[in-house]
């Protein structure tokens, strides 16, 4: 798939299937950092759904906690101990 670039944005026309989900092109993401199983803030601004790649809470906290025993699912793990620290402080 092509992108089309005018006014210094980039474009590209993709079809909806009929559960609602797109392809972002592999450029687009590769450009905006879109890994597989990132999440993807999704909001409307007027008349545009807008995309927003979420960095990992696991990149942002590295090396601030110690773990014994590395969880599944770190970014959940992550999530809860900021969580129950913040509540510990306030």
């Amino acid at each position: 798939m092509d992108l089309i670039e005018y006014s210094g944005m980039k474009n590209a026309v993709v079809r909806m299937d009929r559960k609602g989900r797109l392809v972002i092109p592999k450029k687009l993401r590769e450009e905006l950092g879109i890994v597989d199983e990132c999440y993807v803030e999704v909001s409307i601004e007027r008349d545009k759904i807008v995309l927003k790649p979420i960095k990992s809470i696991a990149d942002k906290y590295f090396g601030v906690f110690k773990v014994d025993k590395w969880p599944k699912d770190l970014d959940e793990f992550l999530a809860k101990e900021v969580t129950k620290r913040w509540l510990e402080n306030t």
